[in-house]
């Protein structure tokens, strides 16, 4: 049962009782209270009806939102941050760990500065070509 119900109800009772509002100051008051408590029960339901829409309208926003951030902010997958484009290279820091992509010119200068513990390392582009020199790097490194 709802508010404004209930308040329908206990007027319905007052009003069987057959009290006169006219004379009597006991049921003046009481006639004037459940008439506060109707538009109080009215609002109310009016609140909750208003509440119900904005949290769907809400919802509707947040997954519009999410569709964008998707698209926006799309993640990458941080072992293929290197592979999907083949001017990257992914070269490991030897304080940190972490995995760092570099480009071209950085490989070339030799030197890397890793943005987790910000160290300083050089860097030897043949150190990773194979022994049979089938390594496919595109170094340029002659292979003996």
């Amino acid at each position: 049962m709802t508010i404004s119900e209930k308040v329908a109800y206990v007027k319905g009772m007052f009003d069987g009782m057959s009290l006169d509002t006219e004379t009597s100051k006991e049921a003046k008051l009481i006639a004037a209270v459940l008439d506060v408590l109707e538009e109080v029960g009215l609002s109310i339901e009016d609140l909750e009806d208003t509440c119900a829409s904005l949290g769907e309208e809400i919802d509707t926003i947040s997954d519009d939102l999410s569709d964008v951030e998707e698209v926006v902010f799309e993640e990458e997958d941080e072992d293929d941050c290197c592979h999907e484009e083949e001017d990257f290279f992914e070269v490991e820091c030897p304080k940190c760990g972490a995995d760092i992509c570099i480009d071209e010119d950085v490989l070339e200068a030799g030197v890397v500065e890793c943005p987790s513990c910000t160290e300083k390392f050089a860097i030897d582009i043949h150190e990773d070509c194979c022994e049979d020199g089938s390594c496919g790097c595109g170094c340029g490194h002659e292979h003996e």
